[in-house]
């Protein structure tokens, strides 16, 4: 498949089916390629669409069967695009190009090779108690314990939003890291990643509550 140059063709990109749910058209809107009127179309819609599908059938499809719909916030990001995000980093927040290549760069490798892709989501049903409690780790953890796929969450305060990521590399262990502070501890930081004292076992004590309180518990 070659990269689209007319409407039909993005349309076609746009109905693919990454999914049961999820079609690449969710996650081609970008604010930065609205308001500087960059496209934001994978120079290699294949390579994006099989990174894609491993995320959706990987991570998100799963999250999205037991938490409810999941909102998308940010996710594939063409490399164009994605330089104006870093050129402007205090305004956009977009790290270098490299070190998001097989991240929200879903159509280029990582250096080893790999491919990935990453989304900025934000779970619905989590709202109310992130609201009520601030406690963005009960999501975490959960997510932590339950979905296999996922390589990296990082939470933002918004709703607490964050970025999860898959990535093909088997190699590549688990992290949770986040912009807000632990409620538990006071800091941000990295919550855990391989080698920390909490990276096994079940973590239920921390979103019993939460998931108590879902419409179908």
């Amino acid at each position: 498949m070659k990269k689209p140059q007319t409407v039909k063709a993005l349309e076609e990109l746009g109905r693919v089916q990454l999914s049961k749910s999820l079609f690449m058209r969710d996650f081609l809107y970008s604010e930065i390629s609205q308001i500087e009127g960059i496209p934001n179309i994978p120079d290699d819609p294949k390579l994006a669409i099989a990174a894609g599908k491993n995320l959706c059938e990987k991570v998100l499809e799963p999250i999205q069967d037991v938490l409810g719909r999941i909102s998308v916030r940010s996710a594939y990001r063409s490399c164009v695009v994605n330089a104006k995000g870093a050129e402007n980093q205090n305004q956009y927040n977009c790290s270098s190009n490299e070190s998001n290549y097989a991240g929200h760069i879903w159509d280029m490798r990582d250096s080893e090779g790999y491919m990935g892709a990453t989304a900025c989501i934000v779970v619905t049903s989590f709202i109310p108690y992130y609201e009520k409690t601030q406690d963005w780790t009960a999501l975490a953890w959960w997510i932590h314990d339950h979905i296999d796929g996922y390589t990296r969450m990082t939470f933002f305060p918004k709703y607490a939003a964050f970025n999860i990521s898959w990535r093909e590399n088997p190699d590549c262990s688990k992290v949770i890291y986040s912009y807000v502070k632990n409620p538990h501890t006071g800091k941000s930081g990295y919550l855990t990643k391989e080698g920390m004292d909490n990276y096994s076992g079940s973590h239920e004590q921390f979103y019993q509550a939460f998931i108590e309180q879902l419409p179908s518990s």
